[in-house]
């Protein structure tokens, strides 16, 4: 028996190439694209934080990495790495530091998408991009880096080795990493239909929850204004195509290759779609690219070119080939790193199978005596996340605007936003993969009381000293040079505008001022900062 499970251990984690593997039984295509698609959104996420993070967490930003860290130092002081995993522990949190990892992260990932040493463009990219949403803070609590570290971690196993490793033809994926991004895959799905559900949603439940989803999403797009404009029979019908992707269609991916390719064929457009209408940062390219590993070598056959199957095809042959020539003690060496290799992908992929599995069963029976440790030892590195997206959805929008004024209140100026809607006649763009995460943030905030997003307080503390690096998160600076008196944060109602007005005024937006949303702060002759006057209103929660 110890044998036998042994046996079995080495099959599931070792490569799916077997000699003479069939091309459906193979996944060097998918690997391919998947790992090149990885790396484009590791630079996305990079380059998003190149623009932003001085603003958001530098020493003269909104919430300072620097303070955090010497928070958690004083608490965790001999468990400070395991709480907050971060490489600013040693380098400091600088604005050269900071950007020091920007630099080194957006290189990684250019490695990693020209395939050159791709298993350390991506260790180095996991441990850059948990450097910063380790200390990112507010900025950081999404759900898709959650996603995207779990993706990492999975792929540092699924990835050839080498430095120019090709399709990886003598590398075959191991079926244990294989398994675990598509079970990423499927709990992406299948857990968000679940939780729309359990949240007690009605709009879910009546078909209405994409009526104004269109118009309410953090970041909308041009595209969504004219599908927002659709019959509510559209409306309904995608609700409930969304309902049955999730809860059943996914399930294809455990059944035969027939199913898995029309899987893929039916979601693929919809992640499109999504893309197109509706601005999620990376999140939809990481499903999206995750969703290839749902096809096989066969597949790809009919479109690879003959020239690139010779590219794929003769290398197994070769490496037997050069293998018979390799001395007794370096092919002793090889053996043993292997096998250190396989413990260590034991470890780590049975620890998060079990932790993944553990939490999708607790969706259904909460009661279960599970050992929650191996969970909670995860929390850390964002690799504990129970996915479940768009659970409630939200069918007003509110947007929070500053404004400054340099004259006692009298006249106030708006600092323009850069991507959230602002001006209503500016058109919704197209932004992600970027990922504007102060404005992102905003749009949680406008949804709930300020007291639970002080965040917006600090960024008032800011523009009254007019910290550059905080202006830098916004279009412009309506006080050129000389820094505001006042500083306040008042909250609108918005909503797209139909068809007349839109052909009449050119305008794609309305909106109401519903009142201040923050207290209204000033900056006396001294320096000195107070609070004149507390917010009026508060939108209701959604």
């Amino acid at each position: 028996m110890p044998d036998q499970l042994a046996e079995w251990v080495r099959w599931l984690l070792g490569s799916e190439n077997s000699a003479g593997a069939p091309p459906a039984a193979r996944h060097l295509w998918a690997r391919w694209i998947f790992l090149r698609a990885l790396g484009f959104i590791y630079f996305s996420a990079f380059y998003s934080f190149y623009f932003q993070i001085k603003g958001l967490v530098g020493p003269d930003g909104i919430l300072p990495a620097r303070d955090y860290l010497q928070a958690v130092e004083g608490v965790f002081h001999g468990s400070r790495f395991w709480y907050t995993p971060t490489v600013f522990w040693y380098l400091g949190t600088s604005d050269r530091a900071l950007m020091a990892v920007c630099w080194i992260g957006l290189a990684a990932s250019v490695l990693l998408f020209l395939n050159l040493w791709p298993r350390g463009g991506i260790f180095v990219c996991f441990v850059c991009f948990l450097s910063f949403i380790a200390v990112a803070q507010d900025f950081a609590s999404y759900q898709s880096d959650g996603m995207l570290m779990e993706a990492g971690l999975l792929s540092l196993f699924f990835a050839p080795p080498g430095l120019r490793p090709g399709f990886g033809s003598a590398h075959g994926p191991s079926r244990a990493s294989f398994f675990l991004l598509q079970w990423e895959w499927f709990r992406i799905y299948f857990q968000s239909g679940v939780v729309k559900l359990a949240s007690g949603d009605q709009s879910w439940r009546h078909f209405t929850a994409m009526d104004d989803y269109y118009q309410n999403g953090p970041l909308p797009s041009w595209i969504g204004w004219y599908v927002q404009h659709l019959p509510h029979g559209f409306h309904a019908t995608i609700t409930g195509v969304v309902l049955a992707t999730e809860l059943a269609l996914v399930w294809m991916v455990f059944l035969p290759r027939r199913f898995r390719i029309i899987c893929f064929c039916i979601i693929t457009p919809m992640q499109v779609s999504i893309i197109l209408t509706g601005n999620y940062a990376f999140l939809n390219y990481l499903v999206l690219s995750l969703g290839f590993l749902l096809l096989d070598d066969q597949f790809f056959q009919r479109w690879t070119p003959a020239r690139v199957k010779g590219w794929i095809e003769p290398e197994e042959g070769m490496a037997a080939a050069s293998a018979a020539g390799v001395p007794a003690w370096r092919a002793q060496t090889k053996r043993i790193l292997s096998a250190a290799e396989m413990g260590v992908a034991g470890i780590v992929l049975g620890w998060m199978f079990y932790a993944s599995s553990a939490q999708l069963i607790e969706m259904f029976i909460p009661e279960l005596p599970l050992p929650d440790a191996p969970i909670r030892a995860l929390e850390p590195f964002r690799l504990d996340d129970r996915y479940g997206l768009f659970a409630v959805m939200t069918h007003e929008r509110y947007e929070i605007e500053f404004q400054g004024s340099s004259d006692g209140g009298r006249t106030w100026l708006a600092f323009p936003f850069r991507y959230k809607p602002q001006n209503p006649a500016k058109a919704p763009g197209i932004y992600a993969p970027y990922q504007p995460r102060f404005e992102w943030n905003l749009w949680f905030a406008s949804l709930g009381p300020w007291q639970d997003y002080r965040f917006v307080v600090w960024t008032e503390e800011r523009l009254l000293t007019q910290d550059r690096d905080v202006l830098e998160l916004f279009a412009g600076d309506p006080f050129d040079d000389h820094p505001p008196q006042r500083v306040r944060a008042v909250i609108y109602q918005y909503w797209f505008t139909d068809w007349k007005t839109k052909r009449e005024t050119g305008m794609w937006w309305r909106r109401k001022l519903l009142g201040v949303y923050a207290p209204e702060l000033e900056r006396e002759p001294d320096g000195k900062i107070v609070v004149l006057e507390e917010p009026e209103i508060v939108p209701e929660q959604p």
